[in-house]
């Protein structure tokens, strides 16, 4: 796979977006807890990635007790104050979902059975799929997807694995997935070609995104979360007059479903309420560009 690094350049496309907004702004839930790292599910170690444990330390073939129950947490109670806000707020988001943390967690798939939120695959683990072979991989993303069309009675339009591997991509093109935001290349969607198809990729954001409460450099308090993407929407809003552009927020249930921070959640949200914005899932996005900008070789 060639590298780009021209994109779009000066000659930014000419459209508007629904709403003649100036962004699409698009909420990513990414559900991983219970389909990451643990002993009890034959890992070597337990998770130390993302977690909201300053300086962890994991040892081979042991548990970490405190890892493992901030994931819980997500799973019992982050989630569902995520899902309240979005609902209360009538904002459709992306669910980037872990099959087997669905799998574990039968109410929530209940829930996403009659919600608007979009369900997009994540892998069937939280791992990292480079250690992974072509067949074991292309294995659990066919789980994934029979997961979620089963549990959530979604169909499976994306796919964004976090951890992936050179196969990922091939593999959800051959299958005929839609689009692929295992990116973060641009502000806009764009066309490759991956097996004789044309795959679209949505990029995604790891500056805009929670995982800042848990890594360094990042954000050490709630006005850092708000103040930073309170300045990205601030750009891509005035850049938005004449080149609109996508803004995607990353959370995560276990660090954004702390009270704190959805409380900071809720004042972004409230923040950009009044302006020329486009609420939309990632399967929105796909469907807008594929009907405005075909693929072509």
């Amino acid at each position: 796979m060639q590298r780009d690094f021209i994109g779009y350049g000066a000659q930014k496309p000419s459209f508007v977006w629904p709403n003649n907004a100036r962004v699409a702004v698009n909420f990513v839930i990414n559900y991983e807890e219970g389909g990451e790292h643990n002993v009890l599910d034959g890992d070597a170690e337990a998770e130390s990635l993302f977690v909201d444990i300053p300086g962890i330390k994991t040892i081979p073939g042991k548990r970490h007790f405190s890892s493992e129950s901030m994931f819980e947490y997500g799973s019992r109670c982050g989630i569902w104050r995520l899902l309240n806000l979005f609902d209360e707020q009538n904002i459709p988001t992306t669910l980037f979902a872990v099959g087997q943390a669905l799998e574990r967690n039968p109410p929530l798939c209940e829930y996403l059975q009659s919600a608007k939120h979009e369900v997009a695959g994540h892998g069937y683990r939280w791992i990292d799929y480079r250690a992974l072979s072509y067949e074991e991989e292309k294995e659990h993303i066919l789980k994934t997807i029979a997961i979620i069309k089963a549990e959530t009675h979604k169909q499976v339009f994306g796919w964004y694995a976090g951890r992936c591997s050179e196969n990922t991509r091939k593999i959800i093109a051959q299958l005929g997935l839609i689009y692929d935001s295992q990116s973060y290349s641009d502000d806009l969607p764009y066309w490759v070609n991956r097996e004789n198809r044309p795959l679209l990729i949505i990029p995604y954001t790891l500056d805009n995104n929670d995982i800042r409460y848990c890594s360094s450099p990042g954000w050490g308090s709630t006005d850092d979360a708000f103040n930073y993407l309170k300045y990205s929407f601030d750009c891509l809003y005035r850049e938005g007059v004449h080149y609109p552009k996508i803004m995607t927020i990353g959370l995560h249930p276990r660090i954004s479903g702390r009270p704190a921070r959805a409380e900071a959640l809720r004042s972004f949200i409230n923040y950009i309420s009044s302006k020329e914005i486009w609420r939309c899932t990632r399967q929105e996005i796909a469907t807008f560009w594929t009907q405005t900008f075909p693929f072509t070789e």
